[in-house]
């Protein structure tokens, strides 16, 4: 059993070193997405602004039409007046052009104030063009960067996979199939060690009795408290009283 499971082992690293490329590669395809959509948001800021300069634009023009037709109108009712013998009717048209001469004025202040904010709206405008240009450029430098880190870890995914492959075939089907199950379930180390008498993947404190299961061999001995498969490190040998250590190498060149 430990050999067969030393088999799975050996798989479980090539499905490690595949979760990571993949986790990587999620990253990857986030910050590509991430570089798109600051992208479109900048087109558009830069359209709405530029739609919003041309409404400016619009509405001073009308403003300016306005003016003009009460400068025409001041200059009838001025001619007007020449012809008027009647101070009442004089009067009259006095007050109706001292009235336009008003609004006229209020219109050329109205003005001024929206050609002052387009000066402001137009130099944004440029300002925003200009960022936009230089975010393409940097953005498609990036973007090429994180496409070919993507086209690397597609190449290094294949090649673990077929080297995968090549274990599955000395793989025992029914254990691979355990193996399998509980790795779709975790995303994570499935087979581990017992170091210590204590789980490696929970972390929880194994009975005498668990560790003795596992030290024989003869079948797989899952963690009671995580499901996780146990197997036997190497490293480790029995004391006298039941527990483990790990063994000590002996100092080259030490004294008896």
């Amino acid at each position: 059993m430990q050999e067969e499971l030393k088999v799975i082992i050996d798989i479980q690293e090539m499905d490690m070193k595949m979760i990571r490329l993949m986790r990587l590669k999620k990253e990857r395809q986030k910050e590509l997405e991430q570089i798109q959509i600051l992208q479109k948001e900048l087109y558009q800021q830069f359209a709405d602004k530029e739609g919003e300069t041309k409404e400016l634009g619009k509405t001073i023009e009308q403003q300016e039409l306005k003016i003009q037709e009460i400068t025409a109108k001041i200059k009838k009712l001025e001619s007007q007046q020449i012809s008027i013998k009647k101070a009442d009717e004089f009067n009259a048209l006095t007050l109706e052009t001292t009235a336009a001469e008003r609004e006229k004025i209020a219109l050329e202040q109205k003005v001024s104030d929206l050609v002052d904010r387009k000066v402001a709206e137009d130099e944004l405008l440029e300002t925003i063009r200009k960022s936009l240009a230089a975010s393409a450029e940097s953005s498609k430098d990036l973007e090429k960067e994180v496409q070919n880190n993507i086209a690397l870890i597609n190449e290094e995914g294949s090649r673990l996979k077929g080297q995968r492959d090549l274990l599955v075939k000395d793989a025992n089907p029914e254990l691979l199939g355990i193996y399998e199950r509980l790795l779709k379930n975790k995303k994570d180390r499935v087979i581990v060690a017992i170091e210590n008498r204590t789980c490696s993947g929970c972390h929880i404190t194994l009975t005498a009795q668990h560790e003795n299961l596992v030290r024989k061999g003869d079948n797989p001995v899952f963690c009671e408290h995580c499901s996780r498969i146990h197997y036997w490190p190497h490293e480790q040998a029995p004391e006298e009283d039941g527990t483990t250590k790990k063994r000590k190498r002996r100092r080259a060149g030490a004294s008896a």
